[in-house]
């Protein structure tokens, strides 16, 4: 009997439920296959920031390269290095051997499943950990995995179930090896200043609440934040040592949330409920309808008692952090408008960045009030909508689902058609006919289309969008765009107070940094500071628009350029003289 339970334990571990919500999760990635890079990826934020730095650091050989003095040459004209992501994040070792779209396509499945995995374990194992609920966990890891969010900042937010996992075990002490595994590899694999700093505050808080109310202290799991600490302290190497060792002031300093913010108590209420009820694009933005629901239903349902109580209770904690959290990133930028100057590391500093934590507690309260809730049938709708929602609102799929039904909106361009190699490499093969000039010994800057699409084809850009570079190019690239700024008050506050993206501007194109070749737009009046792009090492300016009269600027048309497919129609004008 015991030889044919021993045969058996591998044939159930081949159909235990969360390998099916595995296989499920691979064939929903099938959406993303298409020949020639004709694939959609997230843009805003995404492709047109965050592929173009692991690329660049590629490209020149500088991914490990952590000494002060090293540049990035491909970025702003010499970006230093220790300002830009670390090198030992999966993403850029993927970059290493593969180009960027099916690095970036198979970083993104490898960190779903990490975090469908790491939710079921932790179901498991102390959510619901009852023979009769493996299904149940394996769907609603299914559900975690698909929420929409930005993938390139790895397991940031879908890893977290992992670090919970990993200080429960430490907590009970269990699996002790594995769990400093565990959490040395979400260093490695997440975004310090996204994610790690919140929940090293929000893992200290808990054990601190802990010992409170125990009396004492556990010690495991708090040798267990030190290794989490530590190994983002050794991961993080480029941000630490620049900020350790002030190699360059950040242009952060200048951010002005006094004039970024606006409205009053009104605006500061509904973005608050925005907060609340949908969260932050960055951390996974859907709606918590299915947490919601479902507490009100255990709540509802559950017979009046001791049980409904504490149930009560817990809910109203939890919920309670939650709007508490939500109020507090809703008023952020009118509260430290209010004091920055007072306080001037909050200006470089997002504390908001908490909101990172809600999609996880918002899981929290789901499984809570599914372990309370009596009807099986109501239990199973919830966490079929909430697996609805989350696929739903996956921006990336569901347009991958309609490129596939041919339904693809124009506005939203695929990889292929973004990045547009071929377009590219008729501009720089004609320049280095007509020149002699490879791209390394010029450079440009883009109007009506992120500089990160020129980065990707291998030209070396002025302009970028950065969460953090030298202050003192900010004020020499706002040199540039001086005269657009004078003619648009938005955009020079958008600029001048905030500034990530040091983009060439146009008032008349506004906030418009992706123009299609079609309709086909023309500036009639633009204000470009050639004399100081050309002392930059500045010689094209590739432009998404035709401009009318770029000899009033001191510059000529070098050609313009079409190619089948692409999302631009490209303007290339030079410098003269």
């Amino acid at each position: 009997m015991s030889q044919v339970s021993a045969l058996s334990a591998p044939r159930r571990l081949f159909v235990a439920p969360v390998w099916w919500a595995v296989l499920a999760l691979l064939l929903l990635s099938l959406m993303y296959v298409a020949p020639a890079g004709r694939t959609y990826i997230l843009i805003d934020d995404n492709l047109d920031t965050e592929l173009a730095v692991p690329y660049a650091l590629m490209q020149e050989g500088k991914a490990l390269d952590y000494h002060p003095a090293t540049v990035v040459n491909r970025l702003m004209n010499g970006l230093p290095r220790n300002a830009l992501r670390p090198g030992l994040q999966p993403l850029v070792g993927l970059l290493a051997v593969l180009p960027p779209l099916p690095a970036y396509l198979l970083h993104e499945l490898l960190v779903r499943l990490a975090g469908l995995l790491g939710l079921y374990v932790l179901l498991r194992r102390y959510g619901l950990p009852a023979a009769h609920h493996a299904q149940l966990c394996a769907v609603l890891a299914l559900a975690w995995a698909v929420l929409p969010g930005y993938t390139a900042y790895g397991v940031s937010v879908l890893g977290q179930p992992w670090v919970l996992w990993a200080l429960l075990n430490l907590r009970a002490g269990r699996s002790r090896v594995s769990s400093y595994l565990v959490l040395m590899g979400f260093a490695c694999w997440s975004s310090l200043v996204l994610a790690g700093v919140f929940v090293l505050a929000a893992a200290g808080i808990w054990l601190t609440w802990d010992a409170y109310r125990n009396r004492r202290v556990a010690w495991r799991p708090l040798v267990g934040l030190g290794v989490l600490a530590g190994s983002y302290l050794a991961v993080e190497y480029p941000l630490v040592s620049s900020l350790l060792n002030k190699q360059f002031v950040p242009h952060r300093l200048e951010f002005d949330y006094a004039r970024l913010s606006s409205g009053g108590v009104g605006a500061g209420l509904v973005s608050a409920a925005r907060y609340f009820l949908l969260g932050q694009y960055h951390a996974s933005s859907f709606l918590r309808a299915a947490p919601l629901l479902a507490a009100g239903a255990a709540v509802w349902l559950l017979p009046a008692g001791p049980g409904r109580q504490r149930l009560w209770r817990k809910l109203s904690v939890l919920l309670g952090l939650l709007a508490g959290l939500a109020l507090f990133c809703g008023f952020y930028p009118q509260v430290v408008g209010a004091v920055q100057h007072a306080l001037p590391p909050l200006r470089t500093f997002n504390l908001s960045r908490f909101h990172f934590l809600t999609p996880l507690a918002w899981f929290g309260v789901l499984v809570l009030s599914l372990r309370q809730l009596p009807d099986r049938r109501a239990t199973w709708t919830l966490v079929i909508l909430q697996l609805l929602i989350g696929l739903g609102m996956n921006t990336e799929w569901t347009l991958n689902l309609r490129r596939q039904l041919g339904r693809l909106p124009a506005s939203e361009p695929t990889y292929a058609a973004f990045v547009a190699p071929e377009l590219f490499r008729q501009v720089r093969q004609e320049i280095e006919q007509r020149t002699g000039q490879p791209p390394a010994t010029y450079r440009v800057a883009c109007l009506g289309l992120p500089p990160a699409v020129a980065t990707l084809n291998d030209f070396y850009a002025l302009d970028a969008y950065q969460n953090n570079y030298p202050l003192p190019y900010k004020h020499r690239f706002r040199q540039l765009i001086a005269g657009e700024l004078a003619r648009s008050p938005d955009l020079r506050t958008y600029f001048d107070a905030w500034g990530n993206r040091c983009y060439l501007f146009s008032a008349e194109l506004g906030k418009n940094f992706r123009v299609a070749a079609l309709p086909e737009r023309k500036v009639q009046h633009w204000r470009f500071n050639t004399p100081a792009f050309r002392r930059m090492g500045g010689r094209y300016v590739l432009s998404a628009v035709r401009l009318a009269r770029p000899e009033q600027t001191g510059l000529r048309l070098f050609g313009q350029y079409v190619a089948p497919g692409a999302y631009w129609h490209l303007w290339v004008y030079e410098v003269k003289g």
